[in-house]
């Protein structure tokens, strides 16, 4: 089932509705009032041909490569039986051109060389033919403002029609060089979040083992009337969580960046410090109403994570929503934990396609890690939503 076609498409169909219309009406009017000799068939004749010829540019985005073959097929039929022009017969082919570009822009090299040969091929086939068929020649009007000789008449088709097709395959180059570039930030954007997150998971998992290290180190000193069991047991875990903290530096310090330096322990923020981020925001002129719920048990990395999504979030609000007032909400779950940031941003909306941020990927890198689902888009009502839901089994497996 066909998706439901969205306001920009219903909006460039209507302004090719609007060409082919007016296409219509210009090719008729030169085909019955040429400089050259006239058409002496029946009127609606010429408006059959004319509509057969321009009408089918309405759908020219949806189908192209069938509307540039229609199209192809209905100028040389109408040129072929005389319902054109003379003197202006590249007027009935302004509807081949139009979709000669139109079909270099989206097919592949076969397809749009063999576009610009049928765009080329039909001209040049029933032009030459219907001078020598009806004997068309400068005599037939000495007052003609359009020089009545093939060649000419055929070389105004087949340079607008190159000309055309060239200037499709450079937007269609173009296009795709952009296509790559985007390609290219959106890798760079997840390679450093992942980057990011790994440096952030240095700092969690080296917290943990260190913990535990201490621990291990003090069980051991007050152990002394223990089995000997025991002492070798603690023995063991205080020489393995050691070994694991310095192996764990070891790996992730080659994910830093050359020079730089590494990154020295430090807590981690997490939900417990949304206040103080909110309160931040607030001092800027934004009003954020925050709400926490069951989230005191949140594991580490997850409360981490939690506070990076809502971090994002706010700051692309401030960036760029224009907005006046945020609702942030975090309210853990049996099975996972629930963030939701809604604003009632007034931006104006974008004339093309909203871009896809940096920040939205690496929202998306973190949820992900986790087995979670994110959830981002403008509100009917206004304003703009980001939706995460961070299952805690999927948390625990990761650390």
């Amino acid at each position: 089932m066909r998706a439901r076609p969205t306001g920009s498409e219903v909006r460039r169909t209507a302004v090719d509705a609007a060409v082919a219309g007016v296409l219509l009406f210009l090719v008729a009017y030169a085909t019955l009032e040429p400089p050259g000799p006239a058409f002496t068939g029946p009127v609606w004749v010429a408006w059959l041909a004319s509509a057969a010829v321009a009408l089918p540019l309405a759908v020219r985005r949806r189908w192209p490569l069938p509307v540039l073959g229609c199209v192809t097929v209905a100028a040389a039929t109408a040129t072929a039986f005389g319902v054109v022009g003379a003197g202006v017969i590249w007027v009935s082919y302004l509807p081949v051109v139009l979709s000669v570009y139109t079909a270099a822009t989206v097919a592949g090299h076969v397809a749009a060389a063999l576009a610009l040969t049928g765009g080329l091929a039909a001209p040049a086939a029933t032009i030459p033919w219907l001078y020598e068929r009806a004997g068309i020649g400068p005599a037939d009007a000495p007052a003609s403002e359009a020089p009545l000789w093939w060649t000419v008449e055929l070389g105004m088709v087949v340079v607008p029609v190159t000309v055309a097709w060239a200037t499709g395959r450079l937007v269609r180059w173009r296009r795709a060089v952009q296509a790559d570039v985007a390609r290219g930030l959106a890798r760079d954007a997840v390679a450093a979040e992942r980057l990011r997150i790994a440096r952030e998971l240095h700092d969690i998992v080296g917290h943990s083992i260190s913990l535990i290290a201490v621990k291990a180190t003090v069980a051991n000193h007050v152990a002394a009337e223990r089995p000997e069991e025991t002492r070798a047991a603690l023995v063991t875990i205080e020489r393995t969580s050691r070994s694991a903290l310095t192996e764990i530096r070891r790996l992730l310090d080659v994910l830093r960046s050359d020079g730089e330096p590494a990154a020295e322990l430090g807590p981690s923020p997490g939900t417990a410090d949304l206040s103080e981020l909110t309160d931040r925001l607030r001092s800027a002129g934004l009003r954020v109403d925050l709400r926490l719920d069951r989230v005191g048990d949140l594991p580490q990395a997850v409360d981490l994570t939690v506070f990076r999504i809502v971090q994002e979030s706010l700051t692309n609000v401030v960036k760029h929503a224009n907005a006046g007032r945020c609702r942030v909400t975090v309210q853990g779950r049996d099975d996972g934990v629930h963030i939701e940031v809604v604003d009632d941003g007034r931006a104006p909306r974008p004339s093309g396609r909203r871009a896809v941020g940096q920040g939205l990927i690496g929202m998306r890198e973190r949820v992900t890690m986790y087995g979670g689902t994110l959830t981002t888009g403008p509100r009917p009502e206004g304003g703009f939503r980001v939706v995460a839901d961070i299952p805690y089994a999927a948390a625990g497996e990761a650390l």
